[in-house]
Parts: C-alpha cells; sequence; structure tokens
C-alpha cells in the first residue's frame, strides 16, 4: 500500500504525449519542436521533460513548472535554505538522495515533505515510504536546485563543525578519567609531538580545516588563553568563534599544524612562518601558517587561499562600468605607476593580480616581487621577497629592472627607497603597480610627500591611484526591503528627492548566510585619476583637501559615493556602507 501522493494510473508514453500536448497549449513548445522531442525520447529513452532540456528546447524552470501545474503538485524553490528542516531532511540517506535525485524537506500534517526532480518515479516514492516508514506528501523542483540542497544537508558546515563538537566531547570524556603530569618543557615537546600523531588530534585539525573551507572562511584564528583556547573563523570579514579542541588536545593541535607547515616544533619563542596544501573535492587549497608567542602560549592563524573561490577577471570585480573602462585605458598605458590603496583584507591583491591577469600577454615580460606570494599565476615571473637573507623589495626591484620587465608589481610599498626605484622604473618605460596603506585615493598623495618624495616626480610618474573596501553583500536568499532613517539617509549623503523612490534592502537571516543576513562580499572603490590638470596643481604644491575637491570636480566620486551606489542596486546595506567608509565635510 502506497503511502505517498498517488501518480496518475496512465501509461508513461501517454503521459508523455499529454504532458507535450499541454507545453503546446501555453505556447512554451511549437507541434514541430514536441515532434523532434517525442522522435529523440524514442531514439534515446529519457522523460519527456529531460529530452526537452537535453534538446536545450525548454529551461529548469520551464519544464518543472509546466510539469508541477500538469500533476496539480506544489512547485518549491529553494530560495531559503533555512525552510528546510535539517532534522527530517537527515532521516533519508545520502545515497538515496542522490540516487533518485531528491530530498526530504519538512513535514505538514504529519507527512513528509518529499522534494523530487522526477514525482512519476514510483520506484523511488515506494522506496522512500519503506525507509522512513511515514506518509509522504510530493512537491516537485528542479534538479539543479535538488544537487545543492543535497551538498547543503549532508556536507553543510553545521555537520563538519557537530563532528567537531562530538569528537571533543568524546576527548572531553576520555580527559576525566585521565591525568597527565608533564614535568618540564622537554617532556611537553615529546608529549605533544606524539599526541600530534593521534588519531582524535588529526581528526580534529582535518574537521577544522574542512569546516573553513566549506563555511567560506578566509583565515583561522587559533588563540591560546589562561586556561582554555579560543577558535575563531574569518567569514566574510568578521570573526566568529568556533568549537575549541579538549583541554589535553590543544597543546597537540598546534604541534600538528606545525608538523603540516613544516616549522620547528621545538622553537616557540620567535615567530614562524609555513604553509602547506589541503586537499579539497576537485581542487587543491593552499594554507598560509603563521605562528608568535604570546603569554599563554603560541597563536596561529591560519590564511586560506582558495584560488577557486576567487575569481581574477578584471570584468567580474564590481566597478562600476565608466570606472572599469577608465581602469583599462590607464592600464593600456606603457609606463607610469598605478597604486591600490586601503587597510588589510580590502581585496588590494586580488586587484592587482586582476589588473595582470589582463595585461597577461606573451609579447610581455611581467614580474612581481611579493611578500608573501599568496597565489601562483601562469605565466608570470613571481619573487618572494626572503629579507633573512637580505632578499627585500628594494634589492629584488634593483635585480629585476636588469631583467628587461615590461611589467613590474610591487607587493607592497613600504619605504622611501623602494618608492624611489618604482619612480625610477616608471621614468625608464616600465609599467609600475603597487599596493600602499592610506584611508582613501588623496591620501596617499600625502603619503609619499611625507615619505619624502618629490612632488614634481608624483606628478610626472602617478597615473592612478585606487582606494578600496570591502563590505559585505546581501544575501539573495533572505533579502528583503528597508526603510531607513532620515538620520542614516543625512550620513550617507542621499538627498531626499534620490531617496523618495530608491528602495534599500536587508537580509534577515537563513540557514544559507547563517543568520547574518550577508553572503560573500564586493568592493566599493574611489578613483584619482592624475591627469594633466591634477599633475599641474601636484607640481604647484596643492594639499590633499585640493585634490579631492578637484577630483570631485571631474566626476570621481569618493568611497562613500561607490558604497551607496552598490546599496541603491540592492546589493549590500547602509550599515555596511558606514562601517568602511567616512563622510566628508560635505553638503548636499
Amino acid at each position: 500500500m502506497r503511502t505517498a501522493q498517488e501518480t496518475p494510473d496512465i501509461p508513461e508514453t501517454k503521459i508523455n504525449l499529454l504532458f507535450g500536448e499541454s507545453l503546446v497549449s501555453k505556447g512554451l513548445l511549437s507541434r514541430r519542436e514536441l515532434i523532434e522531442a517525442l522522435n529523440e525520447q524514442q531514439e534515446h529513452g529519457g522523460r519527456l521533460g529531460e529530452v526537452l532540456l537535453r534538446l536545450k528546447t525548454l529551461n529548469d524552470d520551464e519544464v518543472i513548472g509546466a510539469l508541477a501545474e500538469y500533476l496539480s503538485i506544489e512547485h518549491v524553490h529553494f530560495d531559503d535554505i533555512a525552510k528546510i528542516d535539517m532534522n527530517i531532511a537527515r532521516m533519508l540517506p545520502e545515497a538515496i538522495a542522490k540516487r533518485f535525485c531528491l530530498v526530504a524537506i519538512g513535514q505538514i500534517d504529519n507527512k513528509v515533505i518529499i522534494a523530487m526532480a522526477d514525482p512519476l518515479n514510483v520506484i523511488a516514492i515506494d522506496t522512500i515510504a519503506l525507509k522512513i516508514r511515514r506518509q509522504i506528501k510530493v512537491v516537485v523542483s528542479s534538479p539543479h536546485e535538488i544537487h545543492q540542497a543535497i551538498d547543503m544537508i549532508y556536507h553543510g558546515s553545521d555537520v563538519e563543525e557537530q563532528h567537531l563538537r562530538d569528537l571533543v566531547e568524546l576527548e572531553v570524556g576520555k580527559e576525566e578519567q585521565e591525568t597527565v603530569f608533564i614535568k618540564n618543557a622537554a617532556e611537553a615537546d615529546i608529549s605533544s609531538e606524539v599526541a600530534a600523531t593521534k588519531p582524535p588530534v588529526i581528526r580534529f585539525v582535518d574537521l577544522l580545516l574542512s569546516q573553513a573551507v566549506k563555511s567560506r572562511a578566509s583565515d583561522i584564528h587559533i588563540e591560546p588563553q589562561e586556561r582554555s583556547m579560543i577558535i575563531r573563523m574569518r567569514i566574510d570579514g568578521i570573526l566568529w568563534d568556533m568549537v575549541p579542541p579538549a583541554r589535553k588536545m590543544q597543546a597537540a593541535v598546534i604541534t600538528r599544524i606545525k608538523i603540516l607547515s613544516e616549522m620547528d616544533i621545538a622553537e616557540r619563542r620567535l615567530p614562524q612562518d609555513g604553509r602547506f596544501k589541503m586537499k579539497a573535492p576537485g581542487r587543491d587549497i593552499d594554507v598560509r601558517v603563521s605562528v608568535i608567542p604570546t603569554i599563554y602560549g603560541e597563536k596561529v592563524v591560519m590564511r586560506i587561499l582558495d584560488t577557486s573561490a576567487v575569481n581574477h577577471d578584471l570584468n567580474q570585480l564590481g566597478f562600476e562600468p565608466e570606472l572599469l573602462e577608465e581602469f583599462k585605458t590607464i592600464l593600456s598605458q606603457p609606463h607610469g605607476i598605478i597604486v591600490v590603496t586601503g587597510p588589510t583584507g580590502s581585496g588590494k591583491s586580488t586587484t592587482l593580480y586582476s589588473a595582470l591577469n589582463y595585461l597577461k600577454d606573451p609579447t610581455k615580460n611581467i614580474t612581481t616581487v611579493e611578500d608573501p606570494v599568496e597565489y601562483r599565476l601562469a605565466g608570470i615571473n613571481q619573487i618572494q621577497v626572503k629579507p633573512e637573507i637580505n632578499l627585500d623589495f628594494a634589492s629584488c626591484l634593483r635585480a629585476i629592472l636588469r631583467q628587461d620587465p615590461d611589467i613590474v608589481l610591487i607587493g607592497e610599498i613600504r619605504d622611501k627607497e623602494t618608492v624611489e626605484i618604482a619612480i625610477k622604473a616608471s621614468l625608464t618605460g616600465h609599467l609600475v603597480l603597487s599596493t600602499f596603506h592610506t584611508n582613501d585615493a588623496p591620501s596617499a598623495i600625502s603619503r609619499f610627500i611625507y615619505m619624502g618624495i618629490e612632488q614634481y616626480l608624483l606628478a610626472s610618474t602617478l597615473n592612478l591611484i585606487v582606494a578600496q573596501r570591502l563590505v559585505r553583500k546581501i544575501c539573495d536568499r533572505c533579502k528583503e526591503p528597508l526603510k531607513l532613517s532620515e538620520e542614516v539617509l543625512r550620513r550617507l549623503k542621499i538627498a531626499p528627492e534620490r531617496a523618495k523612490d530608491a528602495v534599500f534592502y536587508h537580509g534577515h537571516g537563513c540557514k544559507a548566510c547563517g543568520g547574518t543576513g550577508y553572503l560573500g562580499r564586493l568592493p566599493v572603490f574611489e578613483f584619482l585619476v592624475i591627469d594633466n590638470d591634477l599633475r599641474e596643481k601636484l607640481i604647484a604644491g596643492a594639499g590633499e583637501s585640493q585634490i579631492r575637491a578637484m577630483s570631485r570636480q571631474k566626476g570621481y566620486g569618493g568611497l562613500l559615493e561607490s558604497g551607496v551606489s552598490k546599496m541603491l542596486a540592492g546589493l549590500t546595506t547602509a550599515e555596511e556602507v558606514l562601517s568602511v567608509t567616512f563622510t566628508e565635510n560635505i553638503k548636499l
């Protein structure tokens, strides 16, 4: 006896024909296209919907929507993954979900709701009914959405976190039964090294890294305290607390990471750096590790460098169309200096790597000097500085200029000597790209002058200064309109007439974004193009405020204006824009 929603007792060929006729009557399909699809189906098999998708006659939404209407079944979108009841979903084994392309998403009236790509699959329905021994309500969803839901249900970060919790609870239970006394530091080193090779420690570190990748974390912070340890992950620029290891595992966890990074596990007094690779589905991920001594032990920071998660495509960075064209035009100039400025973690390196990818050409010699080299770029010569052997930025640059370069990237301008070499390189016909640390674009010029660089040299060599910040992006799955107060609009410098017809958004929080309302980040930019007018002003000794005002007169907005444009496009929130920009004293 079937406990699921009954399917029509009609031969499959007749169902396909009737479904095809319904598609024709709705205008989704022509008679000729239906005949072609039926012939293809007779020759190669498959449901009519599958055939239409294979022939690219219709798309997923059109087929699934029409099928749901034809069978009088509800069509479900997984726009909000929070609507899935994970406890119900995990009643079904992953193997069954994948085999039949379906997921359990919740329950209603004591019936388990099953989202299926093929609601006519009687074998699948009977298999589920036998497995969960509950009544079933069938709904239909696209295969793509179901596969995404399967990945979230069975492999989401909350699954990894639960595994970590279970592992820690198991070890805490053992810890309560054991008392270990360590007499001296040498014995502690031996003990932690031995423990670092034990399965619980290895599994804890592996799960920690796996969870970081699935959570899109950029960094993992392991921070020793007097009687405990804190583990935090930076996700979309914000640090979140994670599950710490059991107390007796703490030293071994740090030792395990040092072993992976090929560090000296006996050295605990000095900072150390290392890196290793980890496997992820379909790709390798670089992990850069930094260890420093603190009063309570060694603090570890692991930077997760997932090349698949970083798109080094200039067109996809998030520039406004007019700024993108301006940037490409300036990049095409044969010489000069382009500087990207902003604080640590503002995406400067990603912007410069994207620029190098755009400039990459077999006819050009491109060389970089970086500390550290974060991403390997094919076809580009990359140098890692090593201060311990006096291989610093300045010495690398002097050597590079004897290597007949066309384009040089300097990872970071840190001192006057590096700036002077960059200027010389620019004056001798090279294009130089670099990063700098200032609050906005005009203040970079003040900083160069403070370092002792003559203004006429800056005027002769600077082509462009780009300031940038990263703001969190609103989660598309839980985005909803929001009314802003007059005070917030004033701080954002949005005129009342502009705000009148604008729609502002925020995320209310869902499972996909971890309840934060944000998913991913996007940059905001400020351009300072050094044209002939600005060069004359610089040579005449113009100050930062004059340069900023002149740039605004030419139509180049600041970081605030860029953030507001992203906000008006429904990509980010007022809170995010105000958190990364400062308001200039300009009246509306």
